[in-house]
């Protein structure tokens, strides 16, 4: 538990940018353990979230102040996740112009009714919906953190 908290100690005293390299090196690791679907890139919103509000709510500059860096932390993190799904899959787009039996032969799930819109539900997913759900989950996490604080601070 000591190692945990010393653990904890010396992230906080990280400076921004140093975290934020620290974060984009954690996303990148997170993308290749999920074979470049970002489903570990959601989970860490949680983490990131938390890390955010305890950065900024120590502070005590108030509410105003630490809900607007949630969300620029917020939204900087998707950015990253967002170009990171850009990189891996912003080159198969240009399948969407070839043939159907490349389309098929790309080895991703057939869920709908035709190939071309499987692959256009998958690119959309992938590129748009991740990065967005990784939003949402830092900033509940970050205001879950809020309300953890608050109570004890009542």
């Amino acid at each position: 538990m000591n190692n945990i908290t010393n653990l904890i100690n010396r992230i906080n005293k990280l400076s921004l940018k140093s975290s934020f390299i620290l974060y984009i090196i954690i996303d990148v690791v997170c993308t290749g353990m999920g074979m470049g679907v970002p489903v570990f890139n959601i989970a860490l919103g949680f983490p990131a979230g938390w890390f955010i509000i305890r950065k900024f709510s120590a502070d005590l500059k108030g509410m105003n102040y630490i809900l607007q860096k949630l969300l620029t932390g917020a939204f900087l993190t998707s950015c990253v996740t967002l170009v990171g799904m850009i990189l891996i899959w912003g080159w198969s787009i240009g399948i969407l112009f070839g043939s159907d039996a490349e389309i098929v032969n790309f080895g991703l799930p057939m869920i709908m009714y035709t190939p071309r819109a499987s692959l256009i539900g998958w690119l959309i997913l992938m590129i748009v919906i991740s990065p967005f759900l990784q939003l949402l989950t830092t900033l509940f996490a970050g205001n879950l953190t809020l309300v953890i604080i608050n109570k004890k601070n009542q």
